[in-house]
C-alpha cells in the first residue's frame, strides 16, 4: 500500500502530512518566513520519513498534474505568478520560488497539482478573467473536507456536496462543491477579505496604485492587519480584544456573502465547511452558524497538527496511485485538468502580461 506526502504552503506555516495506507503516520508544521530563508528543514523532515511512493508538493497558482522532472521555469513562473520586474524580490511567499526549485530537483517522486481555474468541472463561463479560483492548496483542502464528509455522512466522495469555506493566517477563499466536484470558486486574491490580505481588489484601486501595486500589495490590507504583518499565533487573544471587533465584523460579513454568492452553484450543499487556521476559533464558527444556518449547517474541519490541505494534498497523492482514495482523485478530476492560469482573460492589455 502507498506511503504518501502532501504539503500545504500557507502564509503562516507550511505543513507536511505523510499517509501510511491512507492513514496519517506524520505531521509537522515549519514556519513560513524560516523556510523562505532555508528550506533545509523541509527537505530534510521529507527524507527522514521517506521513502514515498508519491508526494503532492505546494503548487502556488498550480500546474495541469505535472511531474518534478517535466517542471522547468516556464512551469516554475506558471506557480508563483510574479511579474519580470519582481522576479529577484521577496514577493508574496517568500522564497517559494527557490523552495519549489528545490523540490523538483530533490529527486523525491513529486506532482505538482492543479489550481481550480485547471479543472475540468468548472464551467468555461466562471473562470473570465479571473486567474485565482482558488489555489492548488483550496483544491487539496477540498479534498480533505469531501473524504471528511463522505466518512461522517456515509455517502461516496462524488456524491458530497457543500460550500467549502478556507479561513487561513492571510487569506480568505471560498469553493462550491457539487458531487464531489469543485464547480466554482473565490479565491484568496479574487474573493473575500482575509485575516492579513485585502481579497479582491477594487478594480479602480488597482488602476490609481498603478506602479505601487506588486505582489506583496496583494499580502496586505486585511481585516485585522492592513500592513499584512501581523503575528497570527494567539488567535484566542486576537479574537477576543475588543480593538479588532471591527475588523473581525468585516472579515465575517464578507466571508457570510462569499458563502452565499457560492451558493447559486451548489443548490443543496448538505453542510458550510470551515476551514483554515481561524476553524479552530469556537467563537468564529458560532457566528457562521448564525449567519448561515438557514442554507446549511456550519461545521469546522480540523483534521489534525497538520492543515486540511497538507491532509488533502496526501490523499490526493494516495488516490492517484490507486490507494484507498482512488474515488477521490477521480472525483476532483484531477488528471483531467489541464491549459494555464493566464488562460481565460479578456481585458485590455492581458495580451502583454509575461512572467519573470
Amino acid at each position: 500500500m502507498p506511503r504518501v506526502a502532501g504539503i500545504d504552503p500557507g502564509t503562516v506555516s507550511f505543513d507536511l502530512c505523510i499517509l501510511q495506507d491512507g492513514e496519517p503516520v506524520v505531521e509537522e508544521v515549519f514556519e513560513t518566513g524560516s523556510l523562505s530563508r532555508d528550506s533545509a528543514p523541509l527537505l530534510g523532515a521529507l527524507a527522514r520519513h521517506g521513502p514515498y511512493d508519491l508526494v503532492y508538493g505546494p503548487s502556488g497558482y498550480g500546474l495541469p498534474l505535472v511531474a518534478a522532472a517535466d517542471v522547468g521555469d516556464r512551469e516554475l513562473a506558471e506557480m508563483v505568478l510574479v511579474r519580470p520586474d519582481e522576479a529577484r524580490a521577496e514577493t508574496g511567499i517568500g522564497g517559494m520560488r527557490s523552495l519549489l526549485r528545490a523540490l523538483a530537483n530533490s529527486g523525491l517522486p513529486v506532482v505538482f497539482g492543479p489550481g481550480v481555474i485547471h479543472l475540468p468541472t468548472v464551467p468555461r463561463h466562471r473562470k473570465y478573467n479571473r486567474i485565482d479560483l482558488g489555489t492548488a492548496d483550496k483544491v487539496c483542502a477540498a479534498a480533505c473536507a469531501i473524504v471528511d464528509q463522505s466518512a461522517r455522512r456515509g455517502i461516496r466522495a462524488h456524491q458530497t456536496a457543500m460550500v467549502m469555506l478556507e479561513l487561513g493566517g492571510g487569506f480568505t477563499a471560498a469553493l462550491a462543491i457539487d458531487g464531489g466536484q469543485i464547480v466554482d470558486g473565490m479565491g484568496g486574491s479574487s474573493g473575500p477579505l482575509g485575516l492579513r490580505a485585502a481579497g479582491a481588489l477594487d478594480g479602480e484601486l488597482a488602476y490609481l496604485l498603478g506602479p505601487a501595486l506588486g505582489k506583496n500589495t496583494l499580502y496586505s490590507g486585511g481585516a485585522l492587519d492592513p500592513a499584512g504583518r501581523l503575528e497570527v499565533t494567539d488567535l484566542e487573544a486576537l479574537w477576543s480584544d475588543p480593538k479588532n471587533a471591527e475588523g473581525w465584523t468585516a472579515l465575517l460579513e464578507a466571508a457570510t456573502k462569499a458563502v452565499r454568492a457560492l451558493a447559486v452553484s451548489v443548490l443543496r450543499p448538505y453542510e458550510i465547511i470551515v476551514s483554515g487556521r481561524l476553524a479552530r476559533l469556537t467563537g468564529i464558527i458560532d457566528a457562521l452558524s448564525g449567519a448561515l444556518g438557514d442554507i446549511a449547517p456550519v461545521l469546522a474541519l480540523v483534521p489534525g497538527r497538520a492543515s486540511s490541505a497538507a491532509r488533502g494534498g496526501a490523499l490526493l497523492a494516495d488516490g492517484l496511485l490507486g490507494g484507498p482514495n482512488a474515488p477521490l482523485a477521480d472525483a476532483l478530476c484531477v488528471r483531467k485538468a489541464s491549459g494555464s492560469a493566464l488562460d481565460y482573460l479578456r481585458v485590455a492589455g492581458a495580451e502583454s502580461i509575461s512572467l519573470g
